[in-house]
């Protein structure tokens, strides 16, 4: 048996970019285990943030287009996951020193192995590349709810991928990449705030924009008025919202890219900002129309949480749910006053997400502290903290960016949309009457009509696969055994 040796010292990246030879060298020995497990632990948790935002979407539709939503988040699990390898990740942690955008060096994940990360020297290029497939999917299922129920399925997955390759990448590159113009402005974003909330949430804006607003089931008459319809399944929102809460430690704890008490005081925050953002809206709620709301509060709770996630690892404990409580009230109110808009997102992505996301990046430049980044072990006095530390031009800094990224995403996904439509086939918009009768039914074998006539799929009735059946519970339904009412 070959001896193994054990590295002592990384070779340079432009010589051996892998880190060694596998064979011969034991490639993991200089990597804490403790850095290893946290890091690919949070990456399986965060992972599920993507169906999650599927559920609570689903919730949020009316019943005949739910479950396009889930099959969404199925899609940018799958197809965001295979963009990435292929050329993704590449496009924002390649080695260049281009300011804006990488190269397709690492296409591929070719030569992504051991060599450490340029994210944090402690943790190999593969595992971090692991955990950064994940924010890419989320960010792209935060967007896709813009289709809310009018949206045609293959030119919004299209358009899904482009926002990925235009929007989200070089976003991500000049914001989170050592040699991105954004990073070395100077920038506080802990866990994507720009490439993810702010890009997804104005992107959404334009998207719904271009889509015009919905029309009613019984007329088409009212195509100029966007009209508000409650969500079908608030306890689908609710699960959602749980697991999106959950999936949301290990998207901003393993965002210190190792396993130190920074981390540890990142996922505290998290979840102070998620509380006061829950309990803020839902004060307001209750204050304007004296009644609860699950809905209501769920979006307080996703607005804390959007608040919370460039400011976590920069924020003293003391602050996180003031900034989830503050973060929820601007988002309250942009949705309770959307309608000055003129513009059908009934989601609440532009509210919560693009918003939300400007809101977090102006209160981090508040309130960081200089000394909660030094918890990682490695930062010292890297950092200046913010306003209140006298550091005055992070202000400045964190508006500059907040107001790039939201400029860039809007502008950018209008030009996108206005490409798409014209493309032969690729109209973004669904025809009136598969709008009114839903997407699901339009897209989805799961919900075909079985029955014949103009009726949707039944509640507690087999589906059929032949004439000859679908006969006999058509007459099974009109003798009362089956719902004969729909949504």
């Amino acid at each position: 048996m070959a001896e193994v040796a054990q590295i002592t010292e990384w070779p340079d990246y432009t010589v051996n970019p892998q880190g060694g030879d596998p064979i011969t060298q034991d490639l993991t020995s200089p990597y804490d285990k403790g850095d290893l497990c946290w890091i690919l632990i949070c990456t399986v948790v965060c992972w599920q943030i993507t169906p999650a935002i599927g559920f609570l979407y689903a919730g949020m539709h009316r019943r005949k287009s739910a479950s396009t939503m889930v099959f969404q988040s199925l899609f940018c699990a799958s197809a965001a996951g295979i963009q990435f390898w292929v050329y993704g990740y590449s496009l924002y942690m390649s080695r260049t020193t281009n300011p804006f955008l990488g190269d397709l060096s690492l296409a591929g994940l070719h030569n992504v192995l051991a060599s450490p990360s340029i994210a944090n020297a402690d943790i190999p290029d593969i595992l971090y590349a692991c955990f950064g497939f994940t924010f890419v999917t989320a960010t792209a299922m935060i967007l896709a709810g813009a289709m809310l129920e009018r949206g045609r399925l293959w030119p919004s997955m299209f358009f899904l991928l482009c926002f990925n390759t235009f929007i989200y990448y070089p976003l991500a590159y000049q914001e989170w990449n050592l040699n991105g113009w954004i990073y070395k402005m100077g920038v506080y974003d802990f866990a994507g705030s720009g490439p993810v909330h702010i890009a997804s949430g104005f992107a959404a804006l334009a998207w719904s924009m271009m889509l015009g607003p919905r029309i009613s089931d019984s007329t088409t008459s009212m195509r100029k008025r966007a009209i508000h319809y409650k969500p079908h399944n608030p306890f689908l929102v609710a699960f959602g919202t749980v697991f999106i809460w959950f999936g949301w430690f290990a998207f901003n704890g393993a965002s210190t890219a190792n396993l130190s008490l920074r981390s540890v005081y990142v996922v505290v925050n998290t979840n102070l900002a998620a509380c006061g953002g829950g309990i803020g809206w839902t004060l307001l709620e209750y204050y304007h129309s004296r009644k609860f709301s699950i809905i209501g509060f769920c979006s307080g709770i996703i607005s804390g949480l959007v608040g919370i996630t460039p400011a976590a690892g920069f924020v003293p404990v003391y602050v996180a749910a003031l900034i989830g409580f503050i973060t929820s009230i601007c988002c309250f109110y942009t949705n309770r006053f959307k309608y000055l808009l003129s513009v059908d997102e009934g989601l609440d992505i532009f509210a919560i997400h693009g918003v939300g996301g400007v809101i977090g990046d102006i209160l981090t430049g508040f309130f960081a502290a200089s000394w909660v980044p030094a918890l990682d072990g490695a930062s010292g006095g890297t950092y200046a903290g913010g306003w209140w530390e006298g550091n005055w031009k992070q202000m400045g800094y964190q508006l500059a960016a907040a107001s790039y990224c939201a400029s860039w995403s809007f502008v950018v996904s209008c030009i996108l949309l206005f490409i798409i439509n014209k493309i032969p086939g690729m109209h973004l918009r669904v025809k009136e009457e598969d709008e009114i009768r839903g997407l699901d039914f339009k897209y989805l074998n799961d919900a075909e009509e079985w029955l014949a006539g103009n009726v949707t799929a039944h509640e507690g009735v087999p589906m059929s696969d032949t004439p000859q059946e679908a006969a006999s519970d058509r007459s099974v339904v009109e003798q009362g055994y089956g719902p004969t009412k729909t949504e």
